[in-house]
């Protein structure tokens, strides 16, 4: 079943599909809640099982299965009905709309989405997960678009922006793991290398939210009652998350402490407790099989050689240093714009790159810096990866929606560009 070595570039042809049917629909529509996202991946999921009649249809069915098994795609399909669990039962118990006043009682509107930004900066680092920032932060983000007449694309794109910031240089997150391990160089050292790079971006991001969302406030509802005790379950998980404590142990505490308090405080009934968490999990349906529907694509684009077809491109035409660390760069985020994952890529192009760096002399860390960087950038873009579609799914919008506003992950790749062109070596 395997292809050839040097890759099949007709394999790619389902993501292409997909892009044409979702963006062009939106986009002769001018309504991009024309075309569904899982009916466009369905579409190109049909355009894959098509390809390559030298498969057998039983073996294209075992073959999506394992992608649809591999551990970060299960993982990211019960982060999301945890997080769904814990949104459905704080909204009901009246947590967001707490938090969300006192947010605003203390912090002028004008600053809002800068601070949405930063808090997810520091959310996504010590969480090491940038869906599981999202999912805990967009109901905030909505909120506050709510309250001060701020564009709701705006709240849910400082989010997203936060979240890749800690996806990029979370110590515990899976992509820096990835890339240390497969560069080898030590954790510490790739941090440093990558935290001089990306800081100016961050920096100019919460500049551009700042001046952004400012002059947008003048809406700002004056009712900003709260309750400390609803606020509670959202500390318990932002500070859970803060100091590193798992994902699923977080969600699950927030959303055990927010039934106690709405039930406490009479915002629903003892009886309706596990009615609510069931909404809040069934809303996180459409990301969920959209999850494993992309996750069955991208196993047949991989089996047929689309991806192989990327790692020789990019190696064949690499020359000295300096185009060895945009071999890599390129390398890494054409692979995660196919497998829309970010840790998968930086594991399928970790070898390669490995290659690239001792060949042409790039530094393990430098090496290891720029495949996360770049992963991070194409997985924040890219309108099917799991961050824009949880975003948009919780905030009820379409995920080109929320792209105008992506200001880090753009940022972050100028940021590395100009990094590779004019550090000394």
């Amino acid at each position: 079943m395997n292809q050839k070595k040097n890759g099949n570039a007709l394999a790619l042809l389902p993501i292409g599909v997909f892009l044409v049917i979702f963006i062009g629909a939106g986009v002769l529509s001018r309504d991009f809640y024309t075309m569904p996202a899982i009916v466009g991946f369905l579409i190109a999921l049909m355009v894959a099982f098509m390809q390559n009649r030298r498969v057998r249809f039983a073996d294209k069915m075992t073959i999506i299965s394992k992608g649809i098994g591999e551990e970060n795609i299960v993982t990211m399909c019960l982060i999301f009905l945890a997080a769904g669990a814990f949104s459905g039962t704080i909204k009901a118990a009246g947590g967001v709309e707490s938090t969300v006043n006192l947010g605003l009682s203390i912090m002028p509107a004008s600053i809002a989405v800068m601070g949405l930004f930063i808090i997810g900066c520091f959310i996504s680092i010590s969480m090491g997960t940038s869906v599981g920032t999202i999912t805990a932060m967009a109901p905030i983000g909505v909120g506050i678009a709510e309250k001060t007449g701020i564009s709701l694309p705006v709240c849910m794109g400082a989010i997203v922006c936060g979240a890749m910031f800690g996806d990029n240089l979370s110590m515990i997150s899976d992509t820096t793991i990835a890339a240390v391990r497969t560069q080898g160089c030590e954790m510490k050292d790739k941090f440093k290398e990558n935290f001089l790079i990306v800081l100016p971006a961050a920096v100019i991001t919460a500049v551009i939210f700042f001046f952004l969302a400012g002059g947008n406030a003048g809406n700002m509802d004056k009712d900003l009652e709260y309750q400390l005790i609803k606020v509670v379950p959202y500390l318990v998980v932002l500070i859970g998350a803060l100091i590193g404590i798992n994902v699923f142990v977080v969600l699950i505490a927030g959303t055990v402490l927010a039934a106690i308090v709405g039930v406490g405080t009479g915002a629903f009934a003892l009886g309706e407790m596990f009615q609510k968490m069931g909404e809040g999990v069934t809303s996180m349906y459409d990301i969920t099989v959209i999850s494993i529907i992309v996750a069955a694509i991208v196993a047949l684009v991989k089996e047929y050689g689309g991806i192989e077809f990327i790692l020789n491109l990019i190696k064949k035409n690499i020359k000295g240093a300096r185009g060895g660390e945009f071999g890599i760069s390129l390398l890494v985020f054409l692979v995660d714009c196919c497998t829309a994952n970010n840790t998968v890529a930086i594991v399928m192009a970790g070898p390669i790159a490995k290659e690239i760096s001792e060949e042409f002399d790039v530094s393990p860390r430098r090496s290891a810096s720029l495949l996360d960087i770049f992963a991070s950038v194409g997985q924040g873009m890219i309108p099917y990866g799991a961050q824009l579609l949880t975003a948009a799914s919780l905030a009820g919008l379409s995920p080109v929606q929320i792209m105008p506003y992506l200001f880090y992950p753009i940022l972050m790749g100028i940021s590395a560009v100009l990094f590779i062109l004019f550090r000394r070596r």
